[in-house]
């Protein structure tokens, strides 16, 4: 903030808040807000890397390898403006707006498609299997290849191929027909299902074989070590093949070494009869094979397939699944296995409700907020609010200029933010009400002295120092005097008020994740617009309201002219409320006992980010009704791991919410189908799953984070202040934070990562009001050092509850907004708010400054008036050394 008072000063900061506001303008204008999937709808991914088989670690630099291979598979799937980042070391969060289909999403950016082309070494044993059925599977050509041998080869008279699943023409009665299920059973018992040789012959030297594994049929491969590699891979397209346009087929291209390699791959293979199975080249897939052709009998021993490229055809392959099998040879292999370990599906309809509700709440909660400080503040409240609104326009500009995702959380934090900005208004209001009524005081007393009033001209002189003393005239208060002078006292609170509250908010970015860093992103952002707009341009509207003659000469529409009623009342009256400290922290001590006693006696009612599982929000389209209680019988009627013990419960947004353990996406279909067969019809609306090891981490976090605070917040307090003020601040953090924690226990209410956001939001409003209290503290302090110290806490208190009222009632008007009409996404969020707020205020009254009391004792600082003292002899030493000094250079 600046210093300055003259028309310089003036109109530099007028300047400067004309050019942020034009350019927030301009951002918000021309640059679309960047929406989260909670808001726009869409699949969200997490997926995180493991050390690859070979020894291949999971550091950044190889999760960033996957990053690419991810975006190039998304690319070929065609989802619009999807993002991937990489968060912390070795986790990849994948954003896909507008997925209708997110379990075949996740299916195929997580498939971690180790690709490998392997030599087919024999046959292993088949398990009691008695007959292998003929042949159905794949076949490898070269490109230009005639249609009639894009089939898998079998011996056959003449040497031509036969289409795959038939028998050679002219092999006997019923050759050229496919066993049927039935005829294979009954053959099967008729030899006793006992357990036969291979069909086929063994691998000459088994330490060859590297792995065993079924091909389609369910024939046992034995395959030796992999010859290509998925990035030897240049590209693949499923089309359909050229001659009838029927059967899809997937077309491989090799690139670099990759191109000998196949032609020596299938060289080797062409040396044994049609028919073998060391014939055959395995295509490998994360351990499966999707492909097992043989080679064409017009490739001979030793020459094998030119070219570099081959054709992959089954009779399976739909257009679907070739194109599929396309995009994960030519994406290639991920260079790191991955695991999902946390899914959210939001539907596009649930986000337009909520940015509706949203909005409406905040507007809502803008205008009432503004009209209580206008009623309190009068003009300067009314100015106060209207920059207000320019900080609205200036904190999105900055959110949609630096890409930030807005998130349904982070919209709270810019709603609540407000407060932070009606926070410092008040401060700087309630200090130059202060100022102007000290003035006024001086006034009367040099008045009752026999001093003449001072003209215009000498008041400015006065002002500047310029005003001789035997001319000495009684100066009329001045708003604007009283304005500027309120501003400089009040900046230390403020700074120290939001710097608390950023720390609260780094922490919410540093140790939360996904739509909660949104929250803490804006908050961060909010909370400093917030300091420009009540510091600049709030500034810059009162400086140029008091100095109008009409505000000049009617002083009391400005409402800075007199201090408030209930302030007024309680200079009058005095009550002395550290007189009954020992009684607060009594109260307190019950409190935390019955806080504790909350997760002993009650169930923990922790959220799926915590413990893991999955929670599905349903709305019904049916025309049938269904209750929680049957919802729950349906449910746990499935046949599935768990089903009995799944949890419904009503929604506000939709209609059920049905939370369980880890359950696959065939299980959760399950559900909505079975819910579907009960109303008629079921949407499912969001879909959030989270893996355990994401829920212990997350769980972890959370606790460190809330430790973090205290601890960060401890610090800056003994190092702002004295270290008795940084311990009292934490313990009553800690009171407020278990009477918060235990209130939510107590009513069932879920514990999970919206939770954390209001109670580190908590943490920054609590401090707030402390730092207030302190810094008043030690203002008054400094001006009496005869007082004891109870009276002067207690002095302290009262002079700052105005202020505490007013920056609380417009908090809690937002929060109530936010409440009613937020939606139940945010419901909680806003209860464990307004309870953090509430007793907040009475954690500092009643148990911050009482035991700032006690602590006295043992505080061995320096007080105030010392430090003060102090420093005003070093000023003067320094001017002497100053004067002292001739100016001489040796």
């Amino acid at each position: 903030m600046s210093s300055q008072t003259g028309a310089g000063g003036r109109w530099t900061r007028a300047l400067i808040s004309l050019l942020v506001i034009l350019v927030a303008f301009g951002a918000a204008w021309f640059m679309p807000p960047r929406l989260g999937l909670d808001l726009s709808g869409g699949t969200q991914i997490v997926l995180e890397t493991q050390d690859g088989p070979d020894g291949t670690p999971a550091d950044s630099e190889n999760t960033d390898k996957v990053i690419e291979v991810l975006r190039q598979r998304i690319d070929s799937l065609g989802v619009a403006e999807a993002t991937m980042s990489r968060s912390g070391e070795n986790r990849i969060i994948v954003e896909l707006p507008g997925v209708q289909d997110p379990a075949e999403a996740a299916k195929i950016v997580g498939q971690t498609a180790q690709l490998s082309f392997h030599p087919v070494l024999g046959v292993g044993q088949q398990g009691g299997q008695g007959v292998q059925a003929p042949p159905t599977g794949d076949s490898a050509n070269a490109p230009d290849a005639p249609a009639d041998e894009a089939r898998a080869p079998a011996d056959t008279e003449g040497g031509e191929a036969a289409p795959e699943g038939e028998a050679p023409p002219g092999g006997g009665e019923g050759g050229g027909q496919e066993m049927s299920p039935e005829q294979m059973e009954e053959l099967m018992s008729g030899m006793g299902g006992q357990q036969q040789p291979p069909a086929g012959p063994t691998a000459e030297n088994p330490e060859d074989v590297v792995m065993t594994l079924p091909d389609s049929d369910g024939t046992n491969l034995q395959l030796g070590e992999s010859v290509i590699q998925g990035d030897q891979v240049d590209s693949a397209d499923a089309t359909l093949d050229n001659v009838n346009r029927a059967q899809w087929t997937v077309n491989v291209n090799f690139e670099g070494e990759g191109r000998d390699q196949w032609t020596q791959l299938t060289a080797d293979a062409a040396c044994y009869p049609q028919g073998d199975p060391r014939r055959r080249v395995a295509i490998v897939l994360d351990e499966q094979i999707i492909s097992a052709p043989e080679v064409n009998p017009e490739f001979a021993c030793d020459v094998g397939m030119p070219g570099g490229s081959t054709t992959i055809t089954s009779p399976s392959f739909t257009s679907e699944s070739a194109n599929e099998l396309a995009v994960l040879i030519e994406g290639g292999s991920l260079p790191l296995p991955v695991t999902e370990v946390q899914r959210q599906t939001v539907g596009p309809t649930l986000g337009a409700a909520a940015i509706e509700a949203s909005a409406i709440a905040a507007l809502l909660g803008l205008a009432f907020t503004a009209l209580y400080i206008t009623l309190v503040y009068r003009l300067v409240g009314f100015l106060a609010s209207v920059a207000l609104a320019f900080y609205t326009l200036i904190a999105y500009g900055a959110l949609v200029a630096i890409s930030a995702t807005l998130t349904l959380p982070g919209l709270a934090g810019f709603v609540l933010a407000i407060g932070m900005a009606i926070d410092a208004n008040v401060l700087i209001f309630e200090r130059a009400r202060e100022e102007y009524q000290r003035q006024t005081k001086t006034y009367e007393a040099n008045k009752s002295a026999g001093m003449r009033d001072a003209t215009e001209d000498e008041a400015a002189k006065a002002g500047s120092g310029a005003l001789a003393r035997r001319r000495r005239r009684a100066i009329p208060p001045s708003l604007e005097k009283a304005f500027v002078e309120g501003s400089r006292k009040a900046w230390s609170a403020v700074i120290d008020t939001n710097i608390t509250t950023l720390i609260a908010a780094a922490l919410l970015f540093i140790f939360a994740s996904g739509t909660v860093q949104g929250f803490g992103v804006t908050l961060s952002i909010g909370t400093l617009v917030s300091m420009f707009s009540a510091l600049i341009i709030a500034r810059v509207f009162v400086e140029w309201a008091v100095r109008r003659a009409v505000v000049r000469n009617h002083p009391g529409i400005s409402g800075l002219n007199r201090i408030g009623r209930v302030r007024t009342w309680l200079v009058e009256k005095n009550p002395n409320l550290m007189k009954h400290r020992g009684r607060g922290l009594a109260v307190a001590g019950l409190i935390v006992a019955a806080a504790v006693a909350a997760p002993l006696i009650r169930d923990t009612n922790l959220g799926v980010e915590f413990t893991g599982g999955r929670v599905m929000e349903y709305e019904i389209t049916g025309d049938e009704d269904i209750s929680v209680v049957e919802a729950r019988d349906v449910i746990s009627g499935l046949d599935f791991p768990g089903s009995d013990s799944a949890v419904v419960q009503e929604s506000g947004d939709s209609d059920l919410a049905v939370r369980t353990g880890d359950i696959s996406d065939t299980e959760a279909a399950k559900i909505t189908d079975a819910l579907t067969e009960e109303t008629g019809g079921v949407e499912r609306v969001s879909d959030e799953l989270i893996g355990p090891s994401m829920g212990d981490e997350l769980r972890n976090r959370a606790l460190i984070a809330l430790g973090a605070a205290l601890a960060l917040q401890l610090v800056y307090l003994a190092w702002r202040f004295r270290w008795s003020f940084g311990v009292s601040t934490m313990l009553s953090l800690a009171f407020n934070l278990a009477l918060v924690i235990g209130l939510f226990i107590w009513w069932g209410k879920p514990i999970d990562g919206v939770f954390l956001a209001a109670l580190l939001s908590v943490i920054g409003f609590t401090v707030n009001d402390t730092v207030v209290v302190f810094d008043r503290v030690r203002d008054e302090w400094a001006r009496d050092e005869k007082s004891k110290f109870p009276e002067i806490a207690n002095r302290a208190v009262l002079n700052t509850l105005p202020r505490t009222i007013n920056t609380s009632v417009g908090a809690l008007i937002i929060l109530g907004f936010l409440t009613f009409l937020g939606g139940s996404s945010l419901q909680d969020f806003s209860i464990a708010m307004l309870v953090g707020l509430s007793t907040g205020v009475l954690s500092t009254v009643f148990v911050a400054v009482p035991l700032a009391i006690w602590l006295q004792r043992w505080d061995r600082t320096d007080p105030p008036h010392v430090v003060k003292e102090r420093k005003a002899k070093q000023r003067v030493a320094a001017k002497a050394a100053r004067e002292a000094d001739d100016g001489a250079v040796v």
